[in-house]
């Protein structure tokens, strides 16, 4: 890839006079020498599993193996179908469809990691969702996750994705920023303004551990999808608005990497710390264990 920091992205797709999704399908071909209509192709392949994802969330049974979770996208859609939602109707529907992968991929469901399995809810959760409210093409939106592998692939060439080495800022963060940024591209902001919400919503997960409750990619991780999708959207909106990360965005990665290097390895998803050890988390651990799944 001829960027490496996100400054970098946006400055190159500026002087292209491309968006961030064109640019990566760009430098993407050029990397591995693939034809432009074939990488696309596969993209939109992934982009059509995400929605089967969605469909299969909300209408067929996703309980867990462990029997821990499965259902709350479900009783999310209800809810909100009674026009009672705090957070209104867009936002809402965008924390359903979260639950909703996320709780496929709980039950062993087919998903897309964006950029790993636990934080998988996210980039479908916002991105189908705002399809539907703003009538954005297919095309659209496979570009949009185009823009969010550009931004995904900087994140990981300078910090972290995965939770074990940088707590689930690395992941349910990364996928945030992720989203953030690919919805400004396809909205059209500009490259700046992408990379802004980028760094506005890494700011807001900086911290954040990795502790799911017996080692399971359940609790909490299903619920941080959820509430991950409207900080993706409350992001994308500060940008379009013209707020800007005051700390580059390139910087707040570079703290990503120190916090996750800093945080002890109890709260790098080996359940041995934060709410895995809580005392439910531990009789829930126990009770798998006496009776495993």
């Amino acid at each position: 890839m001829n960027f490496r920091t996100l400054k970098q992205l946006a400055e190159l797709a500026e002087s292209r006079e491309l968006s961030l999704g064109r640019l990566m399908l760009e430098e993407q071909c050029l990397e591995s020498g693939e034809d432009q209509d074939a990488v696309f192709a596969q993209m939109k392949e992934y982009y059509e599993i995400m929605k089967k994802a969605v469909h299969q969330g909300l209408h067929t049974d996703t309980t867990s193996k462990s029997g821990l979770t499965g259902g709350d996208a479900r009783k999310m859609l209800s809810y909100r179908e009674n026009g009672q939602s705090m957070l209104g109707d867009h936002a809402s529907l965008s924390m359903t469809y979260a639950l909703a992968v996320s709780e496929v991929n709980a039950s062993m469901g087919r998903i897309i990691a964006t950029p790993t399995a636990g934080s998988c809810g996210i980039i479908p959760g916002v991105f189908i969702s705002s399809q539907e409210r703003f009538g954005w093409t297919d095309e659209q939106m496979v570009y949009g996750l185009f823009a969010s592998g550009a931004i995904g692939y900087v994140i990981a060439n300078n910090s972290f994705i995965s939770g074990a080495e940088g707590g689930c800022q690395a992941e349910v963060g990364s996928a945030i920023g992720m989203a953030a940024g690919a919805l400004v591209d396809i909205r059209g902001g500009s490259p700046a303004q992408a990379i802004h919400a980028v760094g506005l919503a890494l700011k807001n997960t900086l911290g954040l551990i990795c502790d799911p409750v017996a080692g399971l990619v359940e609790i909490p991780c299903i619920v941080r999808n959820g509430f991950g999708a409207i900080t993706a959207l409350g992001a994308a909106d500060m940008a379009l608005a013209g707020v800007r990360s005051i700390i580059p965005s390139d910087e707040v990665v570079q703290v990503m990497l120190e916090v996750g290097s800093a945080m002890p390895e109890s709260l790098r998803e080996t359940a041995g710390g934060g709410l895995a050890q809580t005392p439910t988390g531990r009789k829930i651990t126990r009770d798998l264990q006496h009776n495993p799944y």
